[in-house]
């Protein structure tokens, strides 16, 4: 296999260096870097754009979405591109690089010139709801809520500056105005009709993430019960390398409690389903690390099928 070549803009901050780091592994890529005094150079960026077959965007919204107008200037098509921002997840024209979405979006992503890597907490939060919308356990216009916890390391430089100086609270609720920028891709690639009220929140530890779907059975198309949900989920991830449908029981739990960091250092997701059947409530819970599979683990699965490497 021809040597590829990759420019990662951006990887001074955690995401990049994740990458770059999973990437030494990877055999047959060659990344290229750009001197620290003109990474920020149009010029110079539009130059080594030129060079390679992939770009990977790291950088904050507005300035992914010029570095992809750079991109789409450059003679012929350009590189292609993979966005880690928030700036291209409901883009038209880009495909959503959540490969487990369905059967079909592995080859979509391979297929795209343009990729948008998606969020630590719409990962989690898709992957729990859109199985069973689409197999009917989830009307499409049902009322939804997702509650999450991250480790700071998923707020970007001024919020783990804060933590690691001690100036940080222990945990904290935060977008309460419900406006956070992962909504719009949990709204769209969920299947639901209604936007989810999506509450999110961060502890005071490095990495590390539980999403959580409250749901009342009986509320539910057909009456579901827990196994039910559980069977769908599994249904829907068989095969699956990354994600990866536990039962609550599995015996690696400490009874009914689950903390957030159990995969940390991993590209791996868990999903459970927790049912009380006397009571007929569950809560679906989505278990990764906000820096492996809900950043930079997603970002290198996405590399991996968009240049077609083992």
């Amino acid at each position: 296999m021809a040597m590829r070549t990759i420019f990662i803009d951006g990887d001074s901050g955690t995401t990049g260096l994740g990458i770059r780091e999973r990437l030494a592994g990877v055999p047959d890529i060659h990344l290229l870097s750009i001197a620290p005094e003109v990474r920020k150079d149009p010029t110079a960026k539009r130059k080594l754009y030129g060079e390679v077959d992939l770009v990977i965007l790291c950088l904050p919204d507005e300035a992914a979405k010029e570095a992809v107008t750079l991109a789409d200037g450059l003679a012929g098509s350009g590189p292609r591109v993979l966005d880690a921002s928030t700036a291209h997840r409901v883009a038209p024209g880009w495909a959503y690089g959540f490969a487990e979405l369905n059967s079909a979006q592995p080859a979509i992503i391979a297929a795209s010139r343009r990729v948008a890597n998606p969020g630590c907490y719409p990962t989690g939060a898709i992957a729990l709801i859109r199985p069973l919308v689409d197999a009917g356990l989830i009307a499409a216009d049902h009322p939804v809520t997702v509650n999450a916890v991250s480790g700071y390391s998923g707020g970007g430089k001024s919020m783990i500056e804060a933590y690691e100086a001690g100036k940080a609270p222990a945990f904290e609720l935060y977008g309460l105005g419900l406006e956070h920028k992962h909504i719009a891709e949990l709204h769209a690639y969920s299947s639901l009709k209604h936007r989810p009220i999506f509450v999110p929140s961060v502890g005071n530890f490095r990495q590390g993430m539980l999403v959580s779907v409250p749901l009342f059975l009986d509320a539910l198309p057909g009456r579901p019960t827990g196994a039910d949900l559980e069977a769908a989920l599994s249904r829907h991830y068989a095969g699956s390398e990354l994600v990866k449908v536990l039962k609550a029981t599995d015996g690696t739990l400490r009874g009914d409690r689950i903390e957030a960091l159990g995969l940390n250092n991993t590209d791996r997701m868990e999903l459970r389903v927790f049912a009380n059947e006397a009571r007929r409530q569950a809560v679906l819970v989505a278990r990764l690390d906000n820096l492996g599979k809900g950043a930079s683990g997603a970002a290198v699965q996405n590399i991996k099928l968009m240049l077609q490497l083992g």
